[in-house]
């Protein structure tokens, strides 16, 4: 299976795998296709010992990271030693009791020693020191997932022979990646988990192909090979891949969330501004309506929403009040139904791309 990705980054297959768990990171690489971690919720101490051990458990195989540096978010301008501080300062109270209140009614317990604990990674200034620490490491594919990456990022990853893919989700959004530099696009349409646009995939592909000249890869609602061989065949060069690894063996999905997963239908997720502050496809309950009811404040931009509500989502994840327990999650999990190694999941893809690339063969017959 050789598109330009394959001959671009050395691997045998155009697939790529999104996880913030390094095992799968490590699995889907191995099986010769490409595992990228999601850098997002790690410290840059926390991300080199990650790395640290992809390379020591890769066999030699490539692999990337991604990182989200989004092209607008609140607070742009502020200087790095007071970007926190006045952040939080633009929380308003009213937001804070509204998420207090929410917990309150569910019975989940107050905090514990990680009180007040931020995890800040949505702005360039947080991104900018998990880059550093990712190009330390033999990695070959820097992704970013929000917008274009800064020109100078892009440029110092290619000083690194590092190759450069970012995630679109309009044609508009691709020329603008290819105009800094970006190798490869992902274009991702709204079916996908995490942030997604409005466009279809099946409609988004074919205009980002005709929109740039780049390797373009297929991403939202990929599960299986029938939907491989449909984002080739609309001229994309391998897809990029992400809900699917929440279930495999290797994964880290907590137990509760698992279950969630295997027993969800493609109509059990909604798009939200309630995790980030921009529109992210999560999986629907009582969490997200209750920032779509009357009483909602309404979101923050970002990073503003996900600094009010993350110790709170890490509050729920040790309680037992599955109710609010929300993620990212595609439209995909409505075909998620049983746990596989991630290999075999790589080795069902293969199999069903072939199998449904020669069923339209024989219709030429």
């Amino acid at each position: 299976m050789r598109t330009r990705v394959t001959d671009m980054l050395g691997i045998e297959l155009p697939i790529f795998a999104f996880s913030h768990c390094r095992d799968v990171v490590a699995a889907v690489s191995r099986a010769g296709g490409m595992g990228v971690l999601g850098a997002l919720y790690f410290t840059p101490e926390e991300l080199e010992m990650e790395l640290k051990w992809i390379d020591d458990h890769v066999d030699g195989k490539p692999y990337g990271v991604d990182v989200v540096m989004p092209a607008s978010y609140a607070g742009a301008d502020f200087a790095p030693e007071e970007l926190v501080g006045r952040l939080q300062g633009m929380i308003p109270e009213g937001h804070r009791k509204f998420v207090d209140d929410l917990l309150a009614a569910h019975d989940v317990p107050e905090s514990s020693g990680e009180a007040g604990k931020v995890l800040l990674g949505w702005t360039d200034a947080t991104a900018r020191p998990q880059v550093e620490v990712a190009l330390r490491h033999p990695i070959a594919l820097l992704a970013n997932a929000l917008g274009p990456p800064p020109a100078d990022v892009v440029e110092l990853a290619h000083q690194h022979g590092v190759k450069v893919a970012a995630l679109a989700s309009t044609p508009r959004h691709a020329i603008k990646q290819v105009e800094v530099g970006v190798d490869i696009v992902v274009a991702q349409g709204t079916e996908a988990g995490g942030h997604t646009g409005e466009i279809t995939t099946m409609v988004l592909i074919p205009q980002v192909v005709d929109a740039v000249d780049v390797p373009v890869l297929a991403a939202g609602g990929i599960g299986d090979g029938r939907q491989m061989a449909a984002g080739m065949a609309l001229g994309a060069e391998g897809v990029w891949t992400g809900s699917i690894w929440l279930t495999v063996e290797e994964a880290d999905t907590p137990a509760m969330a698992r279950q969630r997963i295997l027993a969800a239908t493609s109509r059990d997720t909604v798009r939200s501004r309630s995790w980030t502050g921009k529109p992210a496809r999560l999986l629907k309950n009582e969490w997200t309506e209750a920032w779509e009811s009357e009483e909602s404040p309404g979101t923050l931009p970002m990073p503003l929403q996900f600094m009010l509500v993350s110790d709170a989502l890490r509050r729920i994840g040790r309680s037992d009040a599955s109710e609010l327990a929300t993620f990212p999650a595609g439209q995909i999990i409505g075909t998620m139904n049983q746990v596989k190694s991630a290999k075999d999941v790589v080795f069902d893809l293969v199999s069903g791309y072939i199998e449904a690339v020669e069923r339209l063969g024989g219709l030429e017959k």
